[in-house]
């Protein structure tokens, strides 16, 4: 794993066991104890994970809300300050460029925070797209820091390290300049889990201690490091899209059913003309979610069956550690979307038995 980038966590990896894979460009965690483990850790005590990997960009200016609103399909103008967004960056053709999420400080103040794999792509994305905004554009991936802690647990042990109420940061809400172990950080309450929980945004060089202070005090809440692995089970239980799997250049916010995330009826954005389009004629196209009938695991990329033709394909596939049932994620012609409806995965050389089901797999037990 030569000329990978690591974060400042990097030597608290394998003190607490954990795999170490390639992802992004970095060297992190797969697992510490186990996929299985660490996922059923998050969903009923609280699990830590180091997300420093991820990319953030300040947009400062005059223009900044109107250049972040031009930017993405939801409207940042319903924000107050102080408040998240989740939104899709769209390219003008209506497909993702990343989906993100966007802090509002001020009006002439935005912190966006995208996916590592994308961070370079995208802040060369919005280099291009400044115009003649008055902004400035700045990548400060490099000086954050960042980490989450996420389950029912989470905001009890979280709270044995800072004098602020936790309960006066509401879901999709954030605070700055906070003091947790005599260290200032940022914190907000969103998540990637399906559970509640805070990200933690701090100095490169607080983290250590963030990180070993934060599991002390969680020892007897259950508390433990988790890796990439429960990661990707957990988002995805929760309805909770990946780049590169759910979505890409080629899909679109609508063929994913996040419609609920593109404003159509706000000024101009871009890809505006060809979502309002699709739209107005309807996908051809759907994300679904499918029940596995036969044994097996429906794979990224595996081809999707019906009436011996090719109708789409897997994006993600598990066996739920929570439902203990074989799920996934499908995207296929939209005429077979109904619930209910009979499909099939090809695994290897078999055509294993799917059905149609609601996606909304997990709903979190926790709600802020």
């Amino acid at each position: 794993m030569d000329n990978l980038k690591v974060t400042p966590l990097r030597g608290e990896y394998e003190k607490n066991g954990g795999k170490i894979v390639e992802f992004a460009g970095y060297e992190l965690p797969t697992q510490f104890k186990g996929i299985l483990h660490e996922h059923e850790t998050v969903r009923e005590r609280a699990g830590l994970f180091d997300v420093s990997h991820m990319g953030e960009v300040l947009v400062k200016g005059k223009d900044a809300e109107k250049f972040v609103n031009y930017l993405l399909t939801n409207d940042v103008k319903t924000l107050k300050n102080g408040d998240v967004i989740y939104s899709f960056m769209c390219y003008p053709n209506g497909g993702v460029v990343d989906d993100l999420l966007a802090y509002k400080f001020s009006e002439d103040y935005y912190y966006l925070v995208v996916n590592a794999s994308n961070k370079e792509k995208d802040f060369k994305w919005m280099l291009d797209n400044k115009g003649n905004f008055e902004i400035t554009i700045e990548d400060i991936s490099d000086s954050v820091a960042q980490l989450a802690l996420q389950g029912p647990k989470a905001q009890e042990v979280l709270q044995k390290l800072t004098q602020l109420n936790l309960s006066e940061i509401g879901f999709f809400q954030f605070k700055d300049d906070i003091d947790i172990c005599n260290k200032k950080v940022l914190i907000s309450r969103t998540g990637y889990t399906g559970e509640d929980g805070f990200e933690i945004y701090a100095k490169p060089e607080d983290v250590v201690v963030l990180w070993r202070e934060i599991l002390k005090a969680g020892e007897n809440e259950g508390v433990e490091p988790i890796g990439l692995g429960a990661r990707d089970t957990l988002r995805f239980e929760a309805t909770l899209p990946l780049y590169g799997n759910e979505m890409d250049e080629t899909i679109t916010p609508l063929e994913m059913g996040f419609g609920f995330f593109v404003k159509l009826n706000k000024e101009n954005f871009i890809g505006k003309n060809v979502l309002i389009k699709q739209k107005e004629n309807g996908v051809t196209r759907k994300l679904v979610g499918y029940e596995l009938i036969d044994r097996g695991i429906g794979r990224h990329g595996y081809i999707v069956i019906k009436d011996n033709e090719e109708i789409g394909h897997v994006t993600t596939g598990y066996m739920s550690p929570t439902l203990n049932k074989t799920i996934g994620f499908a995207l296929i012609d939209a005429k077979y979307a109904a619930l209910g409806t009979e499909i099939f995965i090809k695994v290897r050389n078999k055509e294993l038995k799917a059905m149609v089901v609601n996606k909304k797999f997990y709903s979190k037990k926790t709600q802020k």
